[in-house]
C-alpha cells in the first residue's frame, strides 16, 4: 500500500520549486493531487509528468475567493480534502529593511501569512467533518535563524512557525495534525533574490553557511512533507521540521 493511497492533497505554489517536488512525490505515493499556482501554465506543465492523478487550478492564495474555488474544485472532484499544503510564498529582494517598498511588504503578509488564515477558514471545517486531516505549512530556515537583508520575509516565516504551533494545539482534539517545514534555500533562479548581490562568490558564501555544504533540494523537502502527511507521522503535530543541512544549529 502506498503511503498516501487515495488521499486528496491540495498543494499551493505547485508550479515550481518545493511545491513541484511535493506534487510529484505525493502523486507517486498514491495521492490525488490538486495543484494550485498563480501561473496556471506552470502547473499544467507539471501535470504532463504527474498524469491523471492531478488537477490544475489557477489560484492567487492572497484572495479568499480563489482559495474557496480551490477547495471547492478539490471537494467536488474527490469528495474530501485530507491534506492541505500551504506552500506558496513571496519574498522581497535582499536589502535594508527600511528600503523594502510597501507593495512588497503587503504581498509578503498576504501570501505568506493571510493565505494560511484563508485556507484554515475553508479547509478546517471540512477536515473536522471528516474527523481528521493534515495541514503542512512551508516556513523557512530563516524563520528560526534570520539572514541579514531579509527582515520582513524572515518575520513572516517566523509567524508561520508560531501559527503552526497554535493551530496544532487548537486542532488536536479534532484529529487534525498541523506541522511546518523549514528548508534552507534551494539552488534555483530565485536564489538571487536572497542575495544582496547575485555573484558566484555570494552563492558560495551562502552555501558555506550550511554545515552539510549544499542547498535544499526538491526531493529533500518532498520526502519530509510526505512523512508528515502520512500515517507514519501520526504522533507528530506542532513541529517545525528543519530541512536545512544544519543551518539552524
Amino acid at each position: 500500500m502506498k503511503r498516501l493511497q487515495d488521499k486528496v492533497a491540495i498543494i499551493t505554489g505547485a508550479g515550481s520549486g518545493f511545491g513541484s517536488g511535493m506534487a510529484r512525490r505525493f502523486a507517486a505515493e498514491g495521492a490525488k493531487v490538486v495543484l494550485a499556482d498563480i501561473n496556471i501554465k506552470r502547473v499544467e506543465d507539471e501535470m504532463a509528468d504527474i498524469g491523471a492523478a492531478a488537477i490544475a487550478v489557477q489560484a492567487d492564495v492572497s484572495r479568499k475567493d480563489d482559495m474557496e474555488k480551490l477547495a471547492r474544485t478539490a471537494y467536488e472532484a474527490h469528495g474530501r480534502i485530507d491534506i492541505m499544503v500551504n506552500n506558496a510564498g513571496f519574498t522581497h529582494r535582499n536589502q535594508p529593511l527600511y528600503q523594502v517598498d510597501e507593495t512588497s511588504f503587503d504581498l509578503i503578509t498576504a501570501v505568506n501569512m493571510k493565505a494560511l488564515y484563508y485556507s484554515s477558514q475553508i479547509v478546517v471545517p471540512i477536515m473536522e467533518h471528516q474527523r481528521g486531516g493534515v495541514i503542512i505549512n512551508t516556513a523557512s530556515a530563516t524563520a528560526l535563524r534570520p539572514r541579514k537583508g531579509l527582515a520582513w520575509y524572515c518575520a513572516s516565516k517566523s509567524w508561520v512557525v508560531a501559527a503552526t504551533r497554535a493551530m496544532a494545539l487548537e486542532l488536536a482534539d479534532k484529529n487534525i495534525r498541523v506541522n511546518c517545514i523549514c528548508p534552507a534555500e534551494s539552488d534555483s533562479d530565485a536564489l538571487g533574490v536572497f542575495l544582496a548581490e547575485d555573484t558566484a562568490e555570494a552563492r558560495a558564501e551562502l552555501k558555506a553557511s550550511i554545515p552539510l555544504g549544499r542547498f535544499s533540494r526538491q526531493e529533500d523537502v518532498a520526502e519530509a512533507a510526505l512523512w508528515l502527511a502520512s500515517d507514519d507521522a501520526s504522533m507528530v503535530t506542532g513541529t517545525a521540521l528543519s530541512i536545512d543541512g544544519g543551518y539552524t544549529i
